[in-house]
């Protein structure tokens, strides 16, 4: 009976070694990763390092090496997303969020070393402030299965992420400081540069996409010096994109400087090691008793990674020449307080306020014009001025300087939801029609088919630049004199022309009267 026992707990072993032999395993920078099979020949890794964890004396710098390990690292959970505030809408990312944050996960649809498939690269939104790649709705398996291999990366944020100071401007290489988020997008493309041919991707076709500030943010890499060779193709989600103004180093270091004093941090060099001892937990929540949900530390021009404002980039026509899918939703996020909007759209419009005023019905006494499709005068003023005009003249810039663009808005309320809001896409690209939680359903068949069409848009254009293909209506590529785009509506993608075009004529004509007066 004992040597029965033995044989079969040796048996246990030697199963257990081969179920184990059998997960996938790719060799990348640090050591050996051992991911999980997914259907058919995909596989699917989490949790893996692109940098060493910005912690201690690493704080406030510029990101560094992976640190090596022995052994196989287990891939199979997903790490935490950055520090950050808990909101309703992150309650999944902010849970368990540490300051040792920098991972990426990989989705692909053949494990297969050496197999050239396109790649992906999603960035998150989350005004810089929130948010992680570490949540169900941006599980990659559908997009990836649609023949790409996809990527999703978490970035410092908030006051760990872009917090300039003269203390760390001093002791940089650069003589720069802030934008260290950004500069964790840049490791991580450098990562999958160095990394995803183990994976079968192709790190001569990776295409860079995100929503929100994470598509904002790919503006700031387009325009960035620290990005040549390292970006194929670009499609932003729902941002202002390249026309978005940003502080000077010297007004982002006087930030640094008030929110070092209100943590009572001693001068010099010893005020950067007591701010670098401080936990993290109490660095987030004095910097949200100075900002709020959102505090205001942001990207900056910092002179390195954003030499000039990103928008004199596009302008000069100096941003990578790369094709660009860009659009955003019907209505967007909340407007301003009703006592603000006649303000607002004065400050956004500036010479032009008074025929912008008069466009949304606001030249008098009254709540302004409303629009079927586009909401009341309060959330047209939102999509407009935060996300739809902005978008529209970077669209423009990059298609004068001879780049391949296509534009869209996507016009799909979610089921349950009161109208097509922010963010709204989002579950259509990925493909994760979920029951419940943030971006959740019930979603029907309608549902469905929407979201085939639009990962084959996103995939095709990926794949080829190009987001045309069999089976999909005629997407036209845009041009700034018909502007044409396509529009995702209930009863599928549309071909049409001019966009908003007379609003977002009048934002772009006091932009440009802007960027004349500082020069």
């Amino acid at each position: 009976m004992k040597s029965l026992v033995f044989c079969a707990f040796a048996l246990s072993i030697i199963a257990g070694g081969e179920a184990r032999a059998a997960n996938p395993v790719a060799q990348v920078a640090g050591g050996k990763a051992e991911g999980r099979q997914l259907a058919a020949s995909g596989a699917v890794f989490k949790g893996i390092p692109f940098a060493a964890p910005p912690v201690g004396d690493l704080r406030w710098r510029e990101p560094q090496p992976v640190k090596a390990w022995t052994g196989l690292r287990d891939a199979s959970a997903f790490g935490a997303s950055c520090v950050q505030n808990i909101s309703g809408w992150n309650a999944q990312e902010a849970t368990g969020n540490k300051e040792d944050c920098l991972y990426l996960n990989v989705w692909t649809p053949q494990f297969k070393a050496g197999a050239k498939v396109p790649v992906m690269v999603w960035v998150h939104g989350g005004g810089n402030t929130g948010g992680g790649a570490s949540v169900d709705y941006f599980d990659g398996a559908s997009l990836a299965s649609k023949g790409v291999v996809l990527v999703t990366l978490n970035y410092r944020l908030g006051v760990m992420g872009f917090m300039a100071h003269p203390g760390l401007t001093a002791e940089s290489a650069h003589k720069a400081s802030g934008n260290y988020g950004l500069l964790d997008q840049v490791a991580a493309l450098k990562w999958v540069k160095a990394n995803i041919a183990q994976f079968g991707g192709d790190p001569d076709n990776v295409t860079i996409f995100g929503q929100s500030a994470g598509a904002g943010d790919i503006a700031y890499l387009l325009a960035s010096p620290l990005t040549k060779g390292l970006i194929t193709r670009a499609i932003q989600e729902s941002s202002g994109g390249g026309a978005r103004p940003a502080a000077s180093l010297r007004e982002a270091e006087k930030a640094g400087e008030r929110f070092a004093a209100s943590l009572k941090a001693p001068a010099g060099a010893a005020g950067l090691a007591y701010l670098r001892g401080l936990p993290a937990d109490q660095v987030q929540k004095a910097a949200s008793a100075a900002g709020g949900d959102r505090p205001t530390i942001a990207p900056s021009v910092d002179g390195w990674f954003m030499p000039v404002l990103p928008r004199e980039t596009f302008a000069a026509g100096k941003q990578l020449s790369v094709p660009l899918l860009v659009g955003t939703v019907a209505q967007e996020q909340n407007g301003p307080k009703p006592e603000d909007l006649r303000r607002e759209v004065t400050e956004a419009y500036g010479v032009n306020a008074q025929k912008a005023l008069a466009y949304y019905g606001l030249a008098g006494d009254g709540p302004g014009n409303s629009d079927p499709l586009y909401g009341p005068a309060i959330l047209q003023v939102a999509a407009d001025t935060d996300q739809r005009c902005g978008s529209f003249q970077q669209a423009v810039w990059h298609a004068d300087a001879r780049n391949v663009v296509y534009q869209y808005q996507f016009d799909r309320t979610i089921p349950g939801r009161p109208r097509p809001q922010h963010s709204g896409e989002v579950p259509y690209v990925f493909g994760n029609l979920l029951k419940d939680g943030f971006l959740g359903g019930p979603y029907g068949e309608a549902d469905r088919k929407i979201s085939g069409d639009i990962q084959g848009y996103w995939t095709n254009f990926a794949k080829t630049g190009n987001p045309n293909g069999t089976g999909l209506p005629a997407w036209p590529r845009f041009e700034s004199g018909a502007r044409p785009y396509l529009e995702f509506t209930d009863n599928g993608p549309v071909a049409k022309a001019n966009l908003r075009r007379e609003i977002c004529d009048l934002f772009s004509s006091n932009l440009l009267a802007q960027m004349r007066g500082t020069k």
